[in-house]
């Protein structure tokens, strides 16, 4: 089965206040020398999935560049990481290719260097159409430049977008919600995410509001059930729009689908590189299903070449891991296709927890297809949960 590859870029020009990835504000000369480690490792990923105990398939139909801000790079280390996977992979024609992009740093010369690679997708983290909201948040774009770099991507070929918005950043509300998915939709963009704000200690603005303080706007975050409601707001607005909600946090016309984080969620295989990039290969022997690996989140260790950490996947993980993936989608999870590959018995040890998530009008069963309900899509961190092995074996 085709690879899919998943290229970290943790470099910003600035580091909102929301982000809790590992990402920073860091030199041009680090990144020059982050651009050639990450080369080294895509040219030994066939030692590097040996040296694990993985199966390796040159093949590739997708490939994802993510951060941080991809096109923070200069443009000349872009063109370079871009180049390198056609060195060492044997690229699909008509692979996906997708770069996350900030607005504001497509520049012309930016804009060349994709296009002339062939990237034929594009993230654009937006997260407000409201100028007063992506600022209190630290986003150095506005409504105007949005539109512009939209404009211009079209202009070059360019037309298959993602918009990635947030619902619950500071000073929302449902009022100007509705204005950001207005406008989203006036764009007309085959695709649409719509994350909910995390608030973790992880970033500084979830620190702050966990502390309860007042800096980078923290007492103006919504309630968790405005955020709620904003989300619902979302998927009917987006539903009314001839959008399909496909995933969680992901809408798209019909065929449009995201066909890079679809191997995610359907368990296909992936490779990562660069700081904090996660693999998952086939196991090349052994009772085990898979093998997964990541590297460090710390861009100095990172540089300094320490190793990625691995750990296999058993049976009873992958058949948890392919309830709760597979229960993201919104077409559900198909039970006959799960008892194929892991038993029937399986299906009978879920047969407990499925009826206990009816009750409680998480997930409907409809025939052999698990699917959430749209409650459950607000609370599917609690019905992953019960899919985990402690809860399969009380």
């Amino acid at each position: 089965m085709p690879t899919g590859l998943y290229i970290s870029v943790p470099f910003c020009r600035s580091k909102c206040s929301y982000c809790n990835f590992a990402s920073g504000v860091f030199s041009a000369g680090l990144m020059t020398r982050y651009v050639e480690r990450v080369c080294d490792d895509m040219r030994s990923a066939r030692q590097t999935a040996a040296r694990v105990g993985a199966e390796f398939d040159l093949r590739v139909d997708s490939i994802y560049v993510g951060g941080g801000t991809p096109t923070a790079l200069a443009p000349e280390d872009l063109q370079v990481m871009l180049d390198c996977p056609r060195e060492v992979f044997e690229v699909a024609p008509g692979a996906e290719i997708t770069v996350e992009c900030a607005p504001g740093t497509l520049t012309p010369e930016m804009l060349q260097t994709l296009v002339g690679f062939g990237v034929n997708r594009v993230s654009l983290g937006v997260q407000s159409f409201v100028d007063r909201e992506a600022a209190a948040v630290g986003r150095l774009h506005n409504r105007a430049v949005v539109l512009d770099d939209i404009a211009r991507l079209r202009a070059l070929g360019v037309g298959n977008i993602n918009l990635d918005l947030i619902a619950g950043l500071p000073h929302q509300t449902a009022e100007s919600w509705k204005y950001s998915l207005d406008e989203a939709l006036a764009v007309v963009p085959p695709h649409i995410s719509v994350y909910m704000l995390e608030v973790d200690e992880d970033s500084r603005l979830g620190r702050e509001v966990i502390a309860g303080g007042t800096r980078y706007h923290a007492h103006d975050v919504p309630s968790e059930d405005l955020v709620a409601e904003l989300y619902e707001i979302a998927c009917q607005k987006l539903g009314r729009g001839g959008y399909e909600h496909y995933e969680i946090s992901n809408f798209c016309w019909k065929g449009a689908e995201s066909r890079h984080n679809l191997k995610y969620w359907t368990r296909q295989p992936y490779l990562g590189f660069g700081v904090d990039a996660h693999s998952m290969l086939p196991a090349s022997g052994g009772d085990v299903e898979a093998v997964r690996f990541a590297t460090t989140d710390d861009l100095d260790a990172y540089l300094a070449g320490e190793v990625p950490a691995s750990s296999f996947i058993s049976r009873q993980a992958a058949l948890e891991e392919t309830l709760f993936l597979g229960l993201r989608l919104n077409r559900g999870v198909d039970l006959q296709r799960v008892a194929l590959s892991f038993g029937e018995s399986a299906i009978r040890e879920l047969i407990p927890i499925m009826r206990e998530l009816e009750r409680d009008r998480l997930a409907e069963l409809a025939g052999r297809v698990l699917r959430l309900t749209d409650r459950g899509r607000l609370l599917s961190n609690e019905v992953f949960q019960r899919f985990l092995a402690p809860q399969l074996h009380a």
